[in-house]
């Protein structure tokens, strides 16, 4: 199994992830909650995007897929 693989599989996790967040979000009406799982769902946007710039890098600089 490659990095890049692997950073796939975390970021489709990820994104399960934020879905299920901002579905729970969605389904309570407790303010606080709700606040709660929308913050959880914009960090794990943040980590999104890292492990996306870092996908993005290993396969800019990768000589086999020159």
């Amino acid at each position: 199994m490659t990095v890049q693989s692997d950073l796939q599989k975390a970021i489709a996790s990820c994104e399960a992830a934020k879905g299920s967040y901002s579905l729970m979000a969605e389904s309570t009406e407790d303010q606080e909650t709700k606040q709660t799982f929308q913050q959880m769902s914009s960090e794990v946007d943040r980590h999104i995007r890292f492990l996306n710039d870092r996908l993005n890098f290993l396969n800019e600089n990768n000589p086999l897929n020159s």
